[in-house]
């Protein structure tokens, strides 16, 4: 919920620096003549409000409020008139109270021109015939709109009187204290995972946070109108709106202006103050109730305070804004600000209106504010499309789960369902409505001001139609179109430029830009989407010199040659990880690369090893050959298990080479340590396993596979007949276990694969195959298997990923 105050959408009336010529002169331009009443009275519900406190003007206005809520902003002599006509003083008798205040002659014609051309056009005066006039409320573009008021003044006095004892400075330190730690504490000590968990677990929690922080958007709106009674204000009505394309609060402070700046500026920080009131009290009910999920209500608070110290639209930092420089209403300072910048008219009057400082600071103000407001225009017309896309999406995936909620009676659930799809649909709303008010202001206003200029009216209509062909250029139905934002895209501003004009898009693969390249896939093989993508290698021709190689930390052998490849070299192992990595780049010789390890997580650790196996080759008759072995024993719980195992091969610039790449990983978890006799088994297993890998030259490619294989049955069997390691294990269960497995290939699983073939305890996976030569890369999922109720492996055997001979790339 967003939260305005401040009344009225926008002062109207004279410039502020509108006076008459001369005294006893009536101005040329005092439009039509009107009948006038010797005797004037104002409209019904008119309110003097008096001269602006602390302004930024050079000559300070004065302001009045209308029945319809409208503040007018007037000249001092302006006022004056409109404050001597009571309905008792005849036009003669208003002219010279007007003049013994004004310290100047103020003749009764010049009453009567004031009247006609200025108090009567602004429905400040009752009409020749005692009626009311009839007037017309400002609409700007940035306003409130369908404004709904609850409370009326004198509710609102009541509803608020209270609370202005919460501003007495004892009070406002002891909460700003508490506010600033229980903002440290929740973001730097305490986080907010638990926070996010327990609210999305639980959906009527996130009702709950929901319905707190609408509440708390509509306790600001008191903070305001409290603040503006502790500083001798009257605060207005309060209500609800839409405001750009969002839900609102509104209160109507306009009283404010009769305090000076510190008291206006209260006024526009009292709803930040209750803001922090909201976040400390959530700390103290979480405190007695150990609800996690309200902790999200502090960040709430916190993230509206920031927004509403935005200066940029009409939330508080706007008004804080206005009212330290004095200017009520700054977007009326837009023309004329730009206008007095161009050299020929920064002499006009309407641009030395402001104080020297006052003018400084709109200036900058006008120079920041107009250009962002433009562009997120802009973006917000280029991005529609897109924007559209993604809201129908999540508008179905929504309505699907609406549905199986219903279906499931999970009313709570239902109801965070439906709420997300109003927020999704109502700022798709909220942008069709401010993009059509636009266009049709426009389009009114060059229609009007080119009124009788014929030439002038065919331009603008004819700038009118190239944007319209602009925008149905822009939003015309293609293949990427509308098509909803993925999870993988940045969303920069090359992003969407590309997005806007294909062409400009680069055909050079670099690194962080879009651009074009050729994929070969084998004949058959189901083709990636962008729903579904697949893990590839791409190789990216290189601009700069090459890289050199580092030496392999799996087996401590030494540097490999210099990287002539088009791609960057794998990432050097953390700690805890294994990695097999042989690069062959001369002619005729064979290199292998072997890296086995025994990994052991105990106390809870992290499980995030990872096993990885490259081979790589650019040469001719040349071979490259990497394996690596990696078995990880996780003694008792561990809250986080998330191994990898990954393998790539990659031929480039070869004749009549082969790359072969096996990585093979093994995970189990164990109730509790090893006994004396299972650990001198399992250190026997792995001094063969290490003896192996020592001769794995001498193995025949297509047993390695087979054997490793055969080595992680044993490992298992040995875990399995450990009494220690497997405590109130069932002995008459047949052993099983379940593994996915993903054959090691160009093209890694789709999102969402399902294949899932069942493995019997004792067997072996599938034999290898080998992989395509397209890109010559491979990786494969860490999936979970159960063995045992008390035994968790992971078997994860990637079959080895091979590169055929024959060159794969040239790089270009």
């Amino acid at each position: 919920m967003s939260t305005v105050h401040g009344g009225p959408s926008r002062l109207d009336g004279p410039p502020a620096s509108y006076a008459p010529t001369t005294a006893g002169r009536q101005p040329e331009d005092s439009g039509p003549a009107v009948d006038l009443p010797d005797v004037p009275f104002r409209a019904d519900g008119i309110e003097l409000i008096g001269e602006t406190q602390g302004s930024g003007y050079r000559e300070p206005p004065s302001l009045v409020r209308r029945a319809d809520g409208q503040a007018i902003q007037l000249t001092r002599l302006l006022y004056l008139v409109l404050e001597a006509i009571d309905g008792n003083r005849s036009v003669d008798e208003v002219a010279e109270h007007a003049s013994a205040r004004f310290g100047r002659l103020v003749s009764p014609d010049n009453v009567r021109t004031l009247i006609s051309s200025q108090l009567l056009p602004l429905g400040l005066l009752r009409l020749a015939d005692g009626s009311q006039p009839e007037v017309r409320k400002a609409d700007p573009l940035l306003g409130m709109r369908f404004r709904y008021t609850v409370t009326d003044p004198d509710r609102t006095r009541k509803l608020t009187a209270p609370f202005a004892a919460l501003f007495n400075p004892l009070i406002i330190v002891a909460v700003c204290a508490a506010f600033l730690a229980s903002c440290w504490w929740v973001l730097m000590v305490k986080g907010l995972g638990s926070a996010t968990h327990d609210a999305f677990a639980n959906p009527a929690l996130v009702l709950l946070v929901l319905a707190v922080t609408v509440l708390s958007a509509g306790f600001h709106e008191f903070g305001h109108a409290a603040a503006a009674r502790r500083g001798g204000a009257t605060p207005g009505a309060m209500g609800a709106g839409l405001y750009l394309i969002w839900p609102a609060f509104f209160t109507d402070v306009t009283d404010s202006y009769r305090l000076g700046r510190g008291g206006r500026i209260r006024t526009d920080l009292g709803g930040l103050y209750f803001n922090a009131i909201v976040a400390v009290a959530i700390m103290g009910v979480w405190w007695a109730t150990g609800f996690d999920a309200l902790l999200l209500v502090v960040v709430t608070q916190i993230l509206q305070m920031v927004r509403q110290l935005l200066p940029l639209v009409r939330f508080d930092g706007y008004h804080i804004l206005a009212d330290a420089t004095g200017v009520p209403d700054l977007f009326q300072r837009i023309k004329p600000t730009l206008l007095g910048l161009l050299p020929w008219r920064r002499s006009d009057p309407e641009a030395q209106v402001l104080k020297p400082w006052a003018r400084a600071v709109v200036t900058i103000w006008v120079l920041v504010t107009v250009p962002l407001l433009l562009f997120s225009l802009a973006m917000m017309v280029i991005s529609l499309p897109r924007l559209l896309g993604t809201a129908w999406a999540s508008v179905l995936k929504q309505q699907s789960q609406l549905t199986d909620s219903l279906a499931a009676g999970d009313v709570a659930g239902a109801a965070v369902r439906a709420l997300a799809i109003a927020a999704v649909a109502l700022p798709v709303v909220g942008i069709f409505y401010v993009l059509l008010r636009l266009v049709r202001q426009l389009t009114t206003g060059l229609w009007q001001k080119t009124r009788g200029k014929a030439i002038q009216r065919g331009v603008a209509m004819a700038a009118v139609a190239a944007v319209t062909a602009g925008l149905a250029w822009a939003w015309w139905p293609g293949a990427d179109t509308y098509r909803p934002v993925q999870p993988y895209e940045r969303g920069t501003l090359a992003d969407v430029t590309t997005a806007v004009f294909p062409t400009a898009s680069s055909t050079t693969l670099r690194e962080g830009r879009a651009g074009k390249t050729v994929a070969l896939w084998p004949a058959g093989a189901a083709k990636p989407t962008r729903e579904q993508p697949q893990l590839s290698m791409v190789m990216v021709p290189r601009t700069g010199p090459a890289a050199a190689g580092t030496p392999d930390a799996g087996s401590g052998a030494a540097a490999p040659p210099s990287w002539v490849f088009p791609f960057n070299q794998p990432a050097a192992p953390e700690e805890g990880d294994n990695q097999a990595l042989a690069v062959n780049t001369q002619d005729g010789s064979v290199v292998y690369d072997v890296a086995f390890a025994l990994v052991w997580a105990e106390d809870g650790e992290p499980v995030d090893t990872t096993n990885e196996a490259y081979a790589f080759a650019s040469c001719s008759d040349c071979a490259a050959v990497a394996v690596g072995f990696q078995v990880v024993l996780i003694v008792g719980q561990a809250d986080v298990i998330v191994p990898e195992n990954l393998s790539a091969a990659a031929n480039y610039n070869c004749v009549r080479c082969l790359t072969y790449a096996l990585a093979n990983q093994l995970v189990l978890t164990l109730d509790g340590p090893l006994s004396g006799d299972g650990m001198a088994r399992l250190n026997a297993l792995w001094a063969e396993i290490a003896e192996f890998g020592r001769n794995l030259q001498n193995v025949p490619l297509s047993e390695i596979q087979g054997r490793l294989e055969g080595f992680k049955e044993q490992v298992m069997e040995i875990v399995r007949n450990d009494p220690s390691a497997t405590k109130g294990a069932a002995t008459s269960a047949t052993p099983s276990s379940t593994a996915t497995a993903t054959p090691g290939s160009s093209q890694a699983p789709s999102p969402g694969a399902t294949a899932a073939p069942t493995v019997p305890a004792g067997a072996t996976t599938a034999d290898p195959a080998p992989a395509a030569p397209a890109t010559g890369g491979a990786a494969t999922e860490t999936p979970a298997a159960t063995a045992e109720p008390t035994i968790t492996p992971t078997v994860t055997p990637t079959e080895p990923a091979l590169a055929t001979p024959g060159p794969t790339s040239n790089g270009e």
